[in-house]
Formats: C-alpha cells, sequence, structure tokens
C-alpha cells in the first residue's frame, strides 16, 4: 500500500528535513515513529527537504506499508509518538505509481517580515525588519521574476551541477498584513535558497538599497555569485504541495 502524508512543523528546532549523520532531521523523527508502528525499519520520501529553522504548513510525503492500515488510525498512532511540533493533517491511500516528489506539479512557499521587533514570540517564525519597505517597488521588481527563467543566480553553489536551473514562477504575490509582510512564491519548483535569496533581493529593493532593474541584471547573469542576498530561515514556510 502507498500511503501520502500531509503534515505541518515547527522547523526551529531541526537541522532541516533531512536525515543526517550529526543533526536531528525530521526525517529521521517520523520514520522512527513508523518503525515503531510497523515493528521493522520503514523509510518515507518527501516533496522536497526543507532547510534548518525551515518550517512547513503542508509538507508532504510517502510510505509503503506491507499491511493495510486505516488513515484515520495511521494519523492517530503517528501523532501519539511525534514530538508537538511535527503533527500530521492528514493520511491517504494512493495509487500505486504515487510518489511525493515526481508526481508533485507545483508548490506554495510564503515568506513572512515584521516590523514588530519588540515582540519576542516571532524571532522563530518571521524574519526582522529594521527599514519601513515600499511594497509597489518590490512587486514591479517580482515581475521580473515571474516566468519560466535559468534561476541560477538564485541558488545554492551546493547544487549538483546536473541539476536543472531552469523553474518556472507562476505567481509571485506582495502585501502587507497588520505589522507583517507576506510573499507568496508558487512555482513548478524551486532550487535549494532560491525563494530566500529572491526574498531578501526585493527587500533590498523595497529598502532602497538596489533599484529595480538590478533584479533582472542578477538574473540574467545566470551566475551563483551574482547575488550576495539570503533570508534568514526562520521567515519561510513550505505553504502547499499540488498533485
Amino acid at each position: 500500500m502507498i500511503y501520502k502524508v500531509i503534515l505541518a512543523y515547527d522547523g526551529s528546532n531541526y537541522a532541516g528535513w533531512q536525515k543526517q549523520e550529526n543533526a536531528l532531521g525530521i526525517q529521521e523523527v517520523i520514520e522512527k515513529a513508523l518503525t515503531t508502528i510497523h515493528k521493522k525499519e520503514t523509510f518515507i520520501t518527501a516533496s522536497g527537504r526543507t532547510d534548518a529553522k525551515v518550517h512547513a504548513l503542508g509538507q508532504v510525503f510517502h510510505f509503503e506499508a506491507d499491511k493495510k492500515i486505516g488513515p484515520d488510525r495511521y494519523k492517530m498512532a503517528l501523532n501519539a509518538l511525534l514530538p508537538e511540533d511535527i503533527r500530521i493533517l492528514k493520511v491517504s491511500m494512493e495509487a500505486d505509481d504515487f510518489h511525493a516528489r515526481f508526481s508533485a506539479k507545483s508548490k506554495r512557499y510564503d515568506y513572512i517580515c515584521t516590523y514588530e521587533k519588540e515582540n519576542p514570540f516571532v524571532y522563530k517564525y518571521k524574519e526582522i525588519l529594521n527599514h519601513t519597505l515600499n511594497i509597489e517597488a518590490m512587486r514591479k521588481a517580482s515581475e521580473y521574476l515571474v516566468g519560466t527563467h535559468d534561476f541560477t543566480s538564485f541558488s545554492s553553489s551546493k547544487i549538483d551541477p546536473r541539476k536543472p536551473r531552469i523553474k518556472t514562477i507562476t505567481r509571485i504575490d506582495i502585501f502587507e498584513e497588520n505589522q507583517d509582510i507576506r510573499f507568496i512564491y508558487e512555482g513548478t519548483g524551486f532550487l535549494r535558497y532560491q525563494v530566500r535569496m529572491m526574498t531578501e533581493t526585493l527587500i533590498m529593493v523595497g529598502s532602497n538599497k538596489i533599484d529595480i532593474e538590478e533584479v533582472k541584471r542578477i538574473l540574467d547573469k545566470k551566475d551563483k555569485s551574482a547575488c550576495r542576498y539570503n533570508a534568514s530561515p526562520n521567515g519561510l514556510y513550505l505553504v502547499h504541495v499540488n498533485y
């Protein structure tokens, strides 16, 4: 049986999604819980990795199981075994060809910034802003990033050189929510650090530190060294994966 799982997690206490030798990843915590349930080693495959301190409202993974257990029972059993900062939202049985990563059609990431720097409860979940941002300038600059482009300039140098850098962004919205500013990105997929690097570049535009056209110049260079901006991970959320 193939099971699809939608979950949410607070990434503050983890070294990212991926299982690691010298640090605790969210994947490892979940696999241990499933191994306890199945009484044998169980592995999971996610829609993609999130980095250390990055959060998720709608991450997806799948796993295989020999015996049929109802989705609701899986949800209850997993939530009983998992820590409170990892919550299973929904479990469903899928067709044999379902794959959490390869079946995904698009993803949505949100990035949240805030002017609320005196609030000690936001530091783990939002990037603190020290200057008022020009929202309209950031929106104009973001138009250069919408569409199908080579996003090498907005990617990590650690990415396998064989991995394609061409991605399609279908939506970028930027709007104010009380003392917060929310960036919404939807696309077919994103490179490592891409959303964070695009966000911080747009923040530089909104802070009048670079001009709007600089975003296009950085993009057109298709060079990892072209962009030196990278927003902090704690403001980033994987919101939804579309299949």
